[in-house]
């Protein structure tokens, strides 16, 4: 029994489409929140740049902690089997 392959690697194709239905739920869910997700990094900056300097320092930790947060959400449904 062979898997058909995508460009994403040794995902086969069906995991990668779970894993892009997953992704785009998540995503939908940050429009549902009391606060307002910034749609791209200019945003983001010119709100952190009107509160100071600390504030972009601020800014590039958050970043960081939530694509850290991201990728560990990705990996604990990968190793729970949920999305593949």
């Amino acid at each position: 029994m062979s898997c058909k392959y995508t460009n994403a690697g040794s995902i086969p194709a069906t995991s990668t489409m779970e894993i892009n239905k997953y992704i785009k739920t998540e995503l939908a869910k940050l429009d549902e929140s009391i606060v307002a997700t910034p749609t791209d990094r200019e945003q983001l900056e010119n709100f952190a740049g009107g509160c100071g300097q600390g504030s972009l320092i601020l800014m590039q930790m958050a970043m960081q902690y939530g694509y850290k947060l991201a990728l560990e959400n990705l990996q604990t449904k990968y190793e729970n089997k949920s999305i593949i």
